[in-house]
């Protein structure tokens, strides 16, 4: 297979699900394993639900409604608070939702009664990082509108950090999410079934503390899918690094000086790259172009394999700097990052290569064409599906 594409090793992502899901369970903590990057490929959901993750998160109802259409029945957290104008799909969704805002409380509450049902919500709080979150003096008022709306039911308490500014979990904003979780229970006289404390960032400090205080459920992405510490990029010991990889088509290579020339301007992307007499000049080397782009992908966030460095790109072209000449139509490797990653797989134009040991194996295609309109409904479903804390292992033999 040619063509620009990227290669999904389904194997690698089950083991590093399964040690990241056995690592933490030796805590008390359980895993719901984050799918928004591969747009909720059912394949990777099941891969994920057999590695022993007691959930799916995705940002979009589109990818949830994906995944239940392929009959993945495992429990299901929209981890973005819902815009009103889907709450009807999330409510039928079967998904529990994270949620910021009391208007939208009311209409998911208004929703799930015409339904005939009762939603699950968890309320993000904010700790720092300043994404999404209820302020701590917003929470027991947050609370309180939930516990009037009959159908409603807080399942959840959790937070984000590291996603905006980069905030770090730390034994203070863990702390005090463990803290404003009890005086919930206390002040109401009720039961906070999941205390989600992050993402794939959270691992460090789950490895590092003495006390996890309340906290018993993660959201990992990065960490399963990447292998790597979103803190630092670093790779997490015993994790595969490589289970996804992007591969691209070489069009030119051609002996080129490093320095160009002539009067410049902005780019094609309003930057002004330095060209002034102090910039390096190395003089000649093998530029090399791959059928890829910022249309494509994140080249700031490639890692390239050996003899290759990563010069710049326009919409459609990567340009590269390689020890030699290579063919029009040999391939080039990179390990993607998440931002990479996460354009890549949005990409019409990347092939999307699902395999595994067994011989399984899909692609999705690059393709200009839309599937016919069927004109089905999806079906109604009435279960009701919470994230259920994993316990730690019994010390008894």
């Amino acid at each position: 297979m040619s063509g620009l594409r990227l290669d999904i090793d389904l194997d690698k992502i089950r083991e590093n699900a399964r040690r990241l899901v056995d690592r933490t369970a030796v805590r008390g903590v359980s895993i719901t394993a984050v799918t928004k990057a591969l747009l909720g490929e059912p394949r990777l959901a099941r891969t994920l639900v057999a590695a022993g993750v007691v959930a799916l998160g995705d940002s979009r109802i589109e990818s949830i409604e994906r995944m239940r259409d392929a009959h993945v029945n495992a429990p299901m957290l929209l981890m973005r608070s819902p815009m009103p104008s889907q709450v009807d799909r999330i409510v039928r969704s079967d998904a529990t939702s994270v949620n910021t805002e009391t208007d939208v409380l009311t209409a998911l509450a208004t929703a799930a009664r015409v339904c005939g049902r009762i939603h699950d919500v968890m309320i993000m709080v904010e700790l720092g990082d300043l994404r999404d979150g209820v302020m701590a003096t917003e929470l027991h008022d947050t609370v309180r509108h939930i516990l009037r709306l009959p159908t409603l039911r807080l399942r959840g308490i959790g937070t984000n950090l590291a996603c905006r500014h980069g905030i770090e979990p730390s034994a203070e904003n863990m702390g005090e999410l463990s803290r404003l979780v009890d005086t919930v229970e206390s002040r109401f006289d009720i039961e906070i079934h999941t205390v989600s404390g992050g993402n794939s960032a959270n691992l460090r400090w789950l490895t590092s503390t003495d006390d996890l205080g309340r906290v018993n459920n993660l959201r990992l992405g990065e960490s399963i899918l990447l292998g790597r510490d979103p803190i630092d990029r670093c790779p997490i010991a015993g994790l595969h690094t490589d289970a996804i990889t992007l591969l691209g088509e070489v069009i030119e290579s051609k002996r080129k000086p490093t320095r160009p020339w002539g009067r410049q301007s902005q780019n094609a992307f309003g930057e002004t790259l330095d060209i002034s007499p102090d910039a390096q000049d190395r003089g000649d080397i093998w530029q090399t172009i791959v059928a890829a782009g910022r249309q494509d992908t994140d080249p700031t966030d490639l890692r390239c394999q050996t003899g290759v460095t990563v010069l710049g790109a326009s919409s459609d072209h990567l340009l590269l700097e390689t020890r030699g000449r290579m063919g029009p139509g040999e391939e080039v490797r990179f390990q993607p990052g998440y931002s990479a990653l996460l354009r890549s797989m949005t990409s019409p134009f990347v092939a999307k290569d699902f395999h595994s040991a067994d011989g399984d194996r899909s692609t999705i295609a690059v393709s200009s064409r839309r599937p016919p309109d069927t004109g089905s409904h999806r079906p109604d479903r009435t279960r009701n599906l919470t994230i259920v804390p994993a316990k730690a292992p019994s010390a008894c033999g």
